[in-house]
């Protein structure tokens, strides 16, 4: 069942659902041709969920990679060992291409190396890339820290393409911050938002 929205809850697909009271921003960072996002605070044992938003995330170069990594010593380091899974849906402007598949090459195993959020974006005037990424439980000191993204972004070659990222970092230490940059170039604009999530 998709994720929809009742007027009351968000993600709500009767196994997981939030109400959108109990959804708190922490803070937010608008990009001016910035080389990376780094949240370094506000990540700890407040809330059980934290949620970024990424809104209109434009790249200065056509073609690069929005990417995360987490770090468990307040952003000193950004190498926490992660496995993951990557899988999309795209769809061309013009009708002629469709695809649905899995992406063996974009999946992390037991990789310190940055987590790709899309790929192949494109930096035209009106390209930019959106969507959301849930962190759980990231102060635990017994289990990994599990995340997963839903984006969606302007491929340079004209398509959408729904992007969709889960994995978890391998660590009991806990995760308090997260760097989001592009692989290539800055981000040259954009905002991307924090959030809580409270129990009830």
């Amino acid at each position: 069942m998709p994720f929809i929205s009742n007027g009351t809850t968000i993600l709500d697909n009767g196994a997981f659902s939030v109400s959108l009271g109990n959804q708190v921003l922490i803070s937010e960072q608008t990009a001016s041709a910035s080389a990376s996002i780094e949240f370094t605070s506000g990540i700890d044992s407040t809330y059980p969920i934290y949620k970024f938003e990424f809104i209109n995330i434009h790249p200065s170069v056509d073609g690069s990679l929005l990417q995360f990594n987490m770090s468990t010593d307040g952003g000193s380091t950004y190498a926490v060992t992660k496995t993951t899974t990557v899988f999309n849906a795209n769809h061309k402007e013009d009708d002629t291409s469709t695809a649905l598949g899995y992406r063996t090459s974009d999946d992390l195993a037991q990789s310190t190396s940055p987590q790709i959020l899309n790929t192949d974006s494109g930096a035209d005037n009106d390209q930019s890339t959106s969507g959301e990424m849930f962190l759980f439980a990231p102060s635990s000191t017994t289990f990994v820290k599990h995340f997963m993204s839903n984006i969606n972004f302007s491929q340079l070659n004209d398509l959408t393409m729904n992007f969709f990222t889960a994995g978890y970092g391998n660590t009991t230490s806990a995760i308090n911050a997260i760097k989001f940059e592009q692989a290539s170039g800055n981000i040259d604009s954009g905002t991307i938002k924090l959030y809580g999530i409270k129990d009830s």
